[in-house]
């Protein structure tokens, strides 16, 4: 049995490794040890997550996948969490996080059949309950953001991001000297959206 550390977090600003010394404290409480961790900066409402994947591909039946919260897992609509619930189960991976206590228990459990599949049960319901959580707090804090954008914009205050002006003439050479589009999202993190607005600039 292995321990995989899973560590994300939303943008490339926040500090995805934040919770690390966390987890390996955790493990260390239970007589184990982290084998490999798993870092990124992407969005939990969203499925597409390499590292998370990547882990998932990496793991043996009965390997645990250590987080320091349900919502670094998922905020997942409730299809995607389904979709990615199947993908563990399938792998038959044990999910253990630091905010779900009734989940520590996985992380020693011993090959006893029935007390495995009672502890998967209970766990399962919890995850789900949270998940659902995580997804509501993901979808009251995007409705608060967008009134807030829509007040400031009826008040004539709201002047939306400001532009990275060092970012977007580094993206305008690029496209003069005629890189393809792939490479310079793949270089900068830039949207094609973002793409799109600078090629008018420089036709």
């Amino acid at each position: 049995m292995f321990v995989r550390a899973y560590l994300r977090a939303s943008t490339k600003e926040q500090d995805a490794s934040r919770a690390r010394a966390d987890l390996v404290s955790f493990a260390k409480d239970k007589g184990l040890r982290i084998a490999a961790t798993y870092v990124e900066n992407e969005s939990g409402a969203s499925l597409a997550r390499p590292e998370l994947f990547r882990l998932l591909a990496d793991c043996q039946p009965g390997d645990i996948l250590l987080i320091e919260q349900v919502d670094r897992l998922s905020r997942l609509s409730a299809v995607d969490w389904e979709r990615l619930k199947d993908e563990i189960r399938q792998r038959r991976v044990r999910i253990v996080a630091l905010d779900l206590p009734t989940s520590h228990s996985m992380a020693t459990a011993g090959d006893d059949d029935f007390t495995a599949r009672m502890l998967e049960a209970l766990n399962g319901m919890l995850l789900d309950m949270l998940a659902a959580i995580a997804r509501k707090d993901y979808d009251d804090r995007r409705r608060r953001q967008a009134q807030g954008i829509q007040k400031a914009k009826g008040e004539g205050k709201y002047r939306g991001r400001p532009e990275d002006e060092q970012r977007n003439a580094a993206i305008s050479k690029m496209l003069k000297s005629g890189q393809s589009w792939s490479s310079i999202v793949a270089a900068t993190g830039a949207s094609r959206s973002t793409l799109a607005r600078l090629t008018k600039r420089v036709a």
